[in-house]
């Protein structure tokens, strides 16, 4: 047995010997060099010729005169934005967001909700609807979605039912 570890050692150092040794450079590698003339393929530069004649300064270049266009649509787009502008004016709403923080049948529980949520956030004042036969307790205003994200984090701390519900706001004038 320790005949054949000394002889796989012996074999296993002169494998690594000869691994290290130094590689002799062949002399016909240096001797064909690829070379290869390319310049009928590069693109040809044009000189520039100045003469007194022409001149490339921005003040003396030729004023263009104003052309009426020929096809405009700013009358038939301004007939659809007065409609879209008079539409907007008679809607009392926009669509947004607010949080609702309870809902239910028991008056007593939304007016309690409303007190729980002023005492909890005073900044943020809640308010309640009734829409037959449930109590709604709904906390804030919002145009988008993210804005309500941020408080609605605040608000999930104190009422864990509490959730964003898209809603009408009205347009105050």
């Amino acid at each position: 047995m320790q005949q054949f570890r000394l002889s796989f050692l012996i074999i296993l150092i002169a494998i690594v010997l000869a691994s290290c040794a130094t590689q002799k450079s062949s002399t016909t590698a240096t001797q064909s060099k690829y070379s290869e003339d390319l310049t009928i393929w590069r693109p040809k530069a044009e000189p520039i010729i100045n003469d007194a004649n022409t001149t490339t300064s921005s003040e003396e270049r030729k004023q263009t005169t104003y052309v009426e266009p020929k096809h405009a649509v700013n009358k038939q787009i301004d007939v659809v934005l007065d409609s879209i502008d008079r539409y907007n004016l008679s809607r009392n709403y926009i669509e947004g967001f607010t949080i609702q923080i309870y809902t239910g049948l028991k008056k007593e529980d939304a007016l309690a909700a409303k007190k729980q949520m002023n005492a909890a956030l005073p900044a943020m004042e809640a308010d309640i609807q009734y829409s037959q036969p449930n109590f709604k307790v709904k906390v804030g205003k919002y145009y988008n979605r993210l804005d309500a994200q941020q408080d609605y984090s605040e608000v999930k701390r104190f009422f864990s039912s509490a959730i964003i519900v898209p809603e009408k706001l009205p347009i105050t004038n």
